[in-house]
């Protein structure tokens, strides 16, 4: 436990360093969006393309773990909206709810300390895992959002505003600039290609940037989101709301990646043990600190996925390292 602890504390605490740097303005909110692009479009890209390239391709086609995977997320997905939904709230909070249960921190924290932990060989998983949240679980959630119509689309049949939703969410991802870098660094693998040396330790530069500045820039939107929501129309949102969501992301999704994990292992998939424990450590991670981007743009409760996100943020400090010390000890 405490070998785990010495391994995820430097991450947390680069988060904190950004939360406090936002909360005190010695971060100028105007700022943490450059800080975003410079993660988003150059470091983590960068990053993640030298994972991907240096991956065996095999591995980052494991239809086993996708599959698997995504039937986690899909019953993380039902039994939040079923739980949290009930009448009481729209289509749009129930499924951004749904995503901020089912999304982990992947991107920005996942990658770098997963690594950490279990070695590179974390990466090919990894890199799954992320891909199938950013295609698959975020689009179907952003769709599912969209049930509820708008100003513009409220005329429209249930079923053409979810294609409409879903051709957004695909535009969406098309333009994520770490889809593509696991797209080219794939192929790099596939092929056996390399990039000249000078452009090579260019990207490298920016894959060794991304771990640091992306911890910080969650510390800085978390501040963010917690302070914008807290003017917002939903400012009085109550933790009643919350504490279910982060149950659901912090115990119920670790456990059923284990679960799942396990039943298809025995049933012949050909899933490894580290393969699972990737899984599950995955999902034992945090919720997404962009689903709080994502809520803001699509005018649902901020303040609930904010306090989501930064409580489960600030409990898994705790939960995580137990998770990690049961599947690693």
């Amino acid at each position: 436990m405490l070998a785990i602890l010495g391994v995820t504390f430097p991450f947390f605490a680069l988060v904190l360093c950004g939360y406090l740097a936002a909360r005190r303005e010695m971060l100028p909110l105007a700022a943490i969006p450059g800080l975003n692009s410079f993660v988003l479009y150059f470091a983590l890209p960068a990053m993640l393309y030298r994972y991907s390239a240096q991956t065996p391709i095999a591995e980052l086609l494991d239809t086993a773990l996708l599959s698997v995977y995504l039937l986690v997320a899909a019953i993380m997905i039902t039994l939040t909206i079923l739980v949290t939904k009930r009448g009481r709230i729209g289509w749009n909070d129930a499924a951004l709810g749904a995503l901020v249960a089912t999304f982990p921190n992947v991107g920005f924290m996942g990658v770098p300390m997963l690594v950490a932990i279990l070695g590179e060989v974390a990466a090919g998983p990894i890199i799954v895992i992320l891909a199938a949240d950013m295609v698959v679980t975020s689009s179907v959630c952003i769709a599912l959002s969209r049930l509820d119509g708008d100003a513009e689309t409220a005329a429209l049949p249930a079923s053409a505003r979810l294609r409409q939703a879903l051709r957004k969410a695909l535009r969406s991802v098309l333009g994520n600039p770490m889809a593509w870098s696991m797209v080219l660094g794939g192929v790099a693998s596939a092929t056996g290609f390399h990039l000249p040396q000078a452009l090579d330790k260019t990207v490298a530069l920016l894959g060794n940037a991304a771990s640091p500045v992306a911890l910080f820039t969650i510390g800085a939107v978390l501040a963010r989101a917690n302070m914008v929501s807290g003017q917002g129309r939903h400012a009085h949102a109550g933790w009643g709301s919350v504490w279910p969501v982060a149950v659901f992301k912090l115990v119920l999704h670790p456990l059923l990646a284990f679960g799942l994990g396990k039943v298809a292992q025995a049933a012949g998939l050909p899933l490894s043990d580290a393969v699972i424990t990737v899984m599950t450590l995955a999902a034992a991670l945090p919720s997404a600190s962009n689903v709080s981007l994502l809520a803001e743009r699509f005018g649902a409760d901020t303040a609930r996925i904010a306090r989501i996100i930064l409580f489960t943020t600030v409990a898994a400090f705790g939960s995580f390292a137990l998770v990690a010390g049961w599947m690693t000890g």
